[in-house]
């Protein structure tokens, strides 16, 4: 599976990345970076929480 965001919606609110820190990462100007974008099969729960829990609806699963 592969996980994408949409830039144009994001807020870079961080939750992705307080539940996946080794798959998402906020810059230093607050855009958000996927660093994976083949989710590992090991990491895929958090990755999920972390789709069902953006507040914006900005990230992807497929």
């Amino acid at each position: 599976m592969k996980v994408s965001v949409d830039l144009d919606l994001c807020e870079a609110n961080g939750i992705c990345v307080g539940i996946a820190p080794d798959v998402f990462e906020l810059d230093d100007e607050d855009q958000l970076h996927i660093l994976t974008a083949d989710v590992p099969d090991d990491r895929l729960g958090d990755v999920e929480d972390a789709v069902a829990q953006c507040p914006k609806a900005a990230l992807k699963l497929q």
